[in-house]
């Protein structure tokens, strides 16, 4: 039977009864061959068989936009279906897509998004129009291996991966056109990156009190004054607002779940989110991915129903990682999803958690209801994508912000909690006293050489998830924002509250409360504020050095080592030199050691350049510097420069550092170097003053412990996102705004990210 699709022709189809008819019956012929969701291809003349929607979004959009000239045989809809082939699929504008990748870089886009979208038609899918008018035309006349489209997001990948300046990109756009008078091209860098806009996934612009109490979203989105301190949401000048409704603060939150989406949607990326389950360690001593570490089990182990399927996914903030991912991706930029853009110019502090409400809100979502994914690898079906947030990496100082622990004081410690070890000295708190980590009965207990006293603390406690929530129950409310008579208030915090500042935002989370390793000790600046202090003190540098004449004072009145004690002679106060400080010739030394290594190209910057010129003094060191140095130079250069005892306790720590920044971790390593830096700090104890030891020589004692909940450090520091927050800065070409040109600029180099995973080279 012969099939009438005469009404395709039909130009006028809005008053055209025999179109109206045609439409119909071609709906009730592709009604049988929907797909378990029921969506089918789309043969308007926009999607051109590459999106796939509903069969309500089909009649909309053939209405809409007419049905497609070349599509003769209806080999998705019912006609012919068994005699489907490469043959038969309809090319468009004679073979310009027959080599295009961006063909299935937008089939891959409007799949993702067609999935919710249920009136796909005049709203949503609007945005596509442009790149499919610019994937339709020939880049020049006559050239058929290139789309106007191909070639602008090469040329703007171009751009990126080279660093060009918008002004060069533009004088090479008037060049080509130039050049090539009939070449379908954009006319400047502003619409390249409008165009480009529309394949990334945007942002929410979120406006915020000026004193950061409450955020103008959901329920108080139309308000105009703050629900907390009655400020007005917009500046103004002379008591009128400005001719704009001008907002004091924006917030940009990039929304989570369709970036995820994503990466199960482009068939580049669906089969590496399955990587963390089909490649782990098979040997339960070796950890190399997080998914080896105890939390990851642990976490599986009380939610089954999230584990069992291997596609959910597994982050850290605030700029997220996906954990599924291989381990040699996870770090790569290309790969990191920034979530939150807070304005400047100052940290956010306690308020944090105002901030954190959109994400919060929406991993609660990820996690309760998930989200409906098509899973282009796995022939491209539907699944319920749930995700969760496994832990945070940031700086101590933020940690702080984001756990309310307060890390400052007697109890800064948020691993020994109450129980941490600390002594007041002048003009400061030292964590002092590690011998309480020894068995009651071991001999350096009693021995007066560490603070002239016996050491009867018992060893700190481990606190449970039960003791912890014990603890924040006691934990008053506070008013967020910096108001002066609202949450700028300052209180003191009672007894019962320890160092709890806040209850956290992340306990609203369902899971949050049994994770084990909740917030990662960042092990990049542990290991550069060590580094500073042992190479300041034994460098005797005035700046850095902890053996300051109130270091001396506090082993006088410790009455201990009164060799190092304050003296007078005469009019003046005579320190000793102490045997843990360089001499002059041997700092000059040491100076000229670290001068002259010479590294393989790309392991370290030039180090010679942070010795001054006097070789007195070792200055401007960043925190890669100091892990070379750690890891490699110290443990050398003390040798012979310093007395056997010190240099070899240097050594110890410099190797556990080199053995914790290993790639692959051995459990049973860090199980005996627990145990090995007991011994390590009581040694450092019985070298260095008291003063000495600041919260971070204390926290080396839990990097072990985190490193076998969480896995290999590499995964967990804060390298790779240090370099990309730098990556980010590099956007900003309005110094005014920087917040809107890094959103700006991060979308567009989202888009040109997910194209090039489509380039073929050569």
């Amino acid at each position: 039977m012969t099939i009438d699709k005469s009404w395709t022709q039909i130009r006028k189809r809005s008053n055209s009864a025999v179109f109206w008819k045609g439409l119909q019956s071609f709906l009730q012929m592709a009604k049988p061959h929907v797909n378990d969701r029921g969506f089918i291809r789309c043969p308007c003349n926009r999607c051109i068989n590459n999106a796939q929607h509903q069969l309500e979004v089909l009649e909309t959009h053939i209405h809409r936009f007419g049905f497609m000239s070349n599509y003769n045989e209806w080999i998705y809809h019912g006609e012919n279906v068994n005699a489907a082939s490469s043959s038969n699929v309809p090319q468009l504008n004679s073979g310009v897509h027959d080599r295009d990748e961006m063909f299935e870089v937008l089939e891959d886009i409007i799949s993702n998004d067609a999935e919710v979208d249920q009136l796909g038609s005049q709203s949503s899918n609007v945005q596509y129009d442009d790149l499919f008018i610019a994937l339709n035309s020939e880049l020049y006349p006559g050239v058929s291996s290139f789309s106007s489209l191909n070639f602008l997001v090469k040329l703007m990948h171009l751009k990126v991966m080279n660093k060009w300046t918008n002004k060069s990109f533009d004088e090479l756009l008037k060049l080509l056109k130039l050049a090539f008078p009939k070449m379908d091209l954009v006319e400047s860098h502003y619409e390249a990156k409008k165009l480009m806009t529309k394949m990334g996934l945007g942002y929410q612009s979120i406006h915020v009190c000026k004193n950061d109490c409450a955020l103008f979203w959901n329920e108080n989105s139309m308000s105009e004054t703050c629900p907390v301190c009655s400020e007005s949401r917009s500046k103004m000048q002379a008591g009128r607002r400005t001719g704009k409704n001008v907002p004091h603060k924006v917030l940009r939150y990039f929304p989570l779940a369709p970036r995820l989406k994503r990466l199960f949607a482009t068939s580049k990326t669906a089969k590496l989110m399955r990587w963390h389950q089909a490649e782990k360690s098979t040997d339960d001593n070796v950890m190399r991915h997080p998914v080896d570490g105890r939390a990851w089990k642990d976490f599986d182990r009380k939610h089954p129903e999230f584990a069992d399927d291997v596609r959910n996914v597994r982050m850290w903030l605030v700029v997220l990682t996906t954990y599924n991912l291989p381990l040699w991706l996870c770090m790569k930029p290309e790969y990191l999803m920034l979530s939150l853009l807070i304005p400047g110019p100052q940290s956010p502090g306690k308020d944090m958690d105002v901030f954190l409400r959109p994400l919060i809100e929406e991993l609660k979502e990820l996690w309760e209801n998930g989200i409906d994914t098509r899973d282009a690898g796995n022939d491209r079906k539907v699944f319920k994508m749930r995700a969760a947030l496994l832990w945070t990496v940031n700086d101590f100082p933020a940690r702080s912000s984001l756990s309310g622990w307060s890390g400052q004081g007697y109890k800064a410690c948020p691993t020994c909690n109450e129980d941490t070890p600390s002594m007041r000295v002048i003009g400061k708190t030292a964590y002092f006293g590690h011998r309480r980590f020894f068995p009651s009965t071991h001999r350096w207990r009693s021995n007066l050489d560490f603070d002239g006293r016996t050491e009867r603390k018992r060893p700190p406690r481990r606190f449970s998830s039960v003791d912890i929530m014990d603890q924040l129950r006691r934990v008053k409310t506070t008013i967020p924002g910096k108001h002066p008579n609202y949450g700028g208030v300052k209180r003191k915090r009672g007894d019962d509250e320890l160092n709890w500042r806040k209850k956290s935002i992340f306990y609203e989370l369902p899971y949050w409360a049994e994770i084990e390793l909740k917030h990662n000790l960042d092990v990049m600046h542990i290991e550069k504020n060590i580094c500073d202090s042992l190479l300041g003190t034994l460098m005797g540098d005035p700046h850095k050095s902890k053996d300051t004449d109130n270091t001396r004072r506090d082993l006088q009145n410790l009455g201990i080592r009164s060799e190092l004690h304050l003296y007078e002679d005469g009019n003046k106060l005579m320190k000793p030199a102490a045997e843990y400080t360089f001499s002059e010739a041997n700092r000059m030394k040491f100076c000229r050691f670290v001068r002259s290594v010479k590294f393989p190209d790309g392991f370290a910057a030039n180090l010679s350049k942070n010795v001054a010129q006097n070789d007195s003094r070792i200055i401007e060191l960043k925190s890669h510097d100091c892990h070379v140095i750690m890891q490699r130079l110290l443990p050398v250069g003390c040798r012979s420069l310093v007395n056997k005892t010190i240099s070899s306790t240097i050594i110890e720590l410099c190797t556990f550092f080199n053995q914790l920044c290993a790639r692959t971790v051995n459990v049973t390593d860090m199980v005996k170097a627990q145990d090995q830096l007991v011994i390590i700090l009581c040694k450092l104890e019985r070298i260095f003053p008291p003063a000495f030891f600041d919260i971070m020589i204390h926290l080396v004692l839990h990097l072990p412990e985190e490193a076998i909940l969480g896995g290999p450090v590499y995964m967990r520091w804060m390298y790779p996102f240090e370099r990309y927050l730098k990556r980010l800065k590099d956007y900003v070409r309005n110094v005014a705004k920087p917040e809107g040109s890094i959103s700006e600029g991060y979308v567009v180099d989202e888009a040109l990210t997910f194209c090039s995973r489509y380039f073929v080279l050569g």
